[in-house]
């Protein structure tokens, strides 16, 4: 029963993951399809309602995607560099999946939350071009999903093998 659990919360990280994606894809297209004036790095354009709700809605579900994965996987502290070497190889491994899922939120989120934020629909923007925000956040919203589960699982494993007598 357990690993029938472990999968569903996998499956359900991996989809939201996914559903963040393609909103942040979904984004950049809508916001493509606003009139716009570029003059090589240069833009003038309208805002997109529909690019600001995708990015919106993509944004939390990122967010909220982040948050279930690292609620059921637990948290792997290590404090000290001694400690992360005596550690086995499963908590190494859950303790660098951790990092990298909050370093890729961070940029994730950031590309998500500026695109949406330049769609606000009270600002016609001007100025340095904001192509492709959407999509480069969408596109770390796949890798985060696949570090979120790499974290889940190895994290699941550090503490069965703890629990089982494994290292401590």
């Amino acid at each position: 029963m357990v690993k029938i659990g472990g999968v569903l919360v996998c499956l359900l990280i991996v989809a939201m993951d996914v559903v963040a994606g393609i909103l942040g894809i979904q984004a950049d297209i809508a916001q493509n399809k606003v009139k716009h004036l570029r003059l090589w790095i240069f833009e003038c354009r309208d805002p997109s309602q529909d690019a600001f709700k995708l990015g919106l809605a993509a944004a939390g579900v990122l967010g909220l995607a982040h948050v279930i994965a690292n609620l059921l996987g637990g948290c792997m502290c290590i404090c000290s560099q001694e400690e992360l070497q005596r550690a086995s190889p499963n908590r190494q491994l859950s303790v660098a999946c951790f990092l990298f899922t909050w370093i890729i939120l961070a940029v994730g989120l950031s590309m998500l939350v500026i695109g949406t934020m330049s769609n606000n629909k009270s600002r016609a923007s001007c100025g340095f071009t904001h192509h492709h925000f959407f999509s480069i956040g969408g596109i770390l919203c796949f890798v985060h999903g696949l570090f979120c589960v790499a974290y889940y699982v190895s994290a699941t494993a550090a503490v069965g093998e703890e629990k089982h007598g494994g290292h401590a």
